[in-house]
């Protein structure tokens, strides 16, 4: 299933990530991919609003990866930044999937790299200035009914 958001301010952005958040559970992957300064980071940010899950979120550029755990009893974030990643077994020697099950693991810049790490998946594109566009896709029928119930909250 494919389904694209569009929206044109911060809130509306922070609105989607919220609301994204509090569907996400342990054992839930997204892959966020875009531009340099196209909102990653800010969307991780929302999401991790939504979790619940202690801050600040930046961007892990240096250290690869951050746990932040949960403030109100839910799965902690796994935040990576694979850019600096030459491969996908650089992101396996981070032993992610040791994480995968009982966190939601967000990983910026994992196109072609993070799709090994669940065969369930929620890939998100964003691309755009002035509007931004959100094109998800998911992969299998867990993100299909995350996709389905987040599509009525950011209509």
């Amino acid at each position: 299933m494919e389904r694209d958001f569009r929206w044109q301010t911060l809130e509306d952005t922070e609105a989607f990530g919220r609301s994204l958040g509090a569907l996400l559970r342990g054992g839930d992957l997204l892959v966020l991919t875009g531009d340099l300064g196209a909102g990653k980071t800010t969307l991780t940010q929302s999401i991790a609003e939504g979790l619940g899950v202690r801050g600040p979120i930046t961007s892990p550029t240096f250290v690869i990866a951050r746990v932040h755990p949960s403030l109100v009893g839910g799965p902690a974030l796994v935040h990576v930044d694979a850019y600096r990643l030459g491969s996908a077994i650089e992101l396996d020697d981070l032993d992610l999937d040791a994480d995968l099950d009982a966190s939601v693991v967000v990983v910026e810049w994992g196109a072609g790299l993070a799709e090994q790490l669940s065969d369930t998946r929620l890939e998100l594109t964003i691309s755009g200035d002035d509007e931004r566009t959100v094109h998800a896709v998911a992969v299998g029928a867990r993100f299909e009914r995350v996709l389905a119930d987040l599509a009525p909250s950011v209509a």
